[in-house]
């Protein structure tokens, strides 16, 4: 057997995903990056061996996301804006506008029908509005990252935050419960702000239908459900919606490996057509 593999390492989760020459997920990782994303990249590459897969059958690697120039078993790297839509556009094939919200960026980003990039957009100078956001707000509430989903649905009178700015958001939300607001209407809060600045990332490229939810983020059914309210359509959220970036880059992989076994027809001088200038 021959396979391919994608390797995303993020800011805060380090995905690995590995395909078969008919383009069919056979293993898939998700460790924390760390510190050193050197480390992570050749840890995703061990995990994929552990799963059978060996090293001799694993014909090209892509990387992708933040640490992709540092992964060693890189054949190449690939942006994670046409990664993230090429995965986008496997798991839904009518997708037309992908949201990725990871650890440290958020981008919007519009395909066309073939899972192509259009066009994007996205914040990548701070982590104003991203995953780093929501994961300081739970600090300080002393809730972690999969709880805080779910309490905001149960918020009835979200709060306004004066900016989402990861900075400030301490302050912010202390000063919330110093007036005795109620926890779950506080992350109802977090979530909407996080939507609103996200939305205005969408209506920069265009907001076509359908519409992919992808990254971390994805994961966090309050998060989900804030942007549908703004956006006013369903969204479209795998379960397996963080593995989106790895998929991609596995899938640009194995474009790589089908590439190679296609044969190579000899033409005889006999059988050419030769166009006089």
């Amino acid at each position: 057997m021959e396979y391919a593999v994608g390797i995303d390492v993020g800011s805060t989760q380090t995905k690995a995903v590995a395909l078969d020459t008919a383009r069919a997920i056979v293993a898939r990782v998700l460790i924390d990056s760390g510190a050193n994303v050197v480390r992570a990249g050749q840890r995703a590459m061990d995990e994929i061996q552990k799963t059978g897969i060996s090293r001799e059958d694993i014909k090209f690697v892509v990387g992708t996301g933040y640490g992709r120039y540092k992964i060693e078993a890189g054949d190449t790297q690939v942006t994670e804006i046409s990664c993230h839509a090429r995965g986008a556009h496997m798991l839904y094939p009518g997708t037309r506008t992908v949201i990725d919200m990871g650890g440290q960026d958020t981008k919007a980003i519009k395909i066309s029908a073939d899972g192509d990039v259009i066009d994007f957009c996205m914040n990548d100078k701070c982590a104003a509005g991203t995953g780093r956001f929501l994961a300081g707000a739970a600090d300080v509430l002393g809730l972690t990252l999969d709880e805080i989903g779910e309490i905001s649905l149960r918020g009835t009178k979200p709060v306004r935050l004066t900016s989402v700015c990861t900075v400030f958001v301490e302050s912010d939300i202390l000063s919330h419960l110093a007036q005795n607001k109620q926890v779950e209407d506080i992350l109802a809060g977090v979530h909407e702000a996080i939507a609103t600045r996200t939305i205005g990332l969408v209506r920069r490229v265009g907001m076509d239908p359908e519409i992919t939810f992808t990254g971390g983020v994805a994961r966090n059914i309050g998060m989900v459900r804030a942007l549908e309210a703004k956006l006013h359509t369903p969204l479209n959220a795998n379960p397996e919606a963080h593995f989106c970036g790895a998929l991609g880059a596995a899938l640009y992989a194995m474009d790589h490996v089908l590439a190679e076994k296609r044969p190579t027809v000899e033409v005889s001088a006999e059988s050419a057509v030769w166009v006089d200038e």
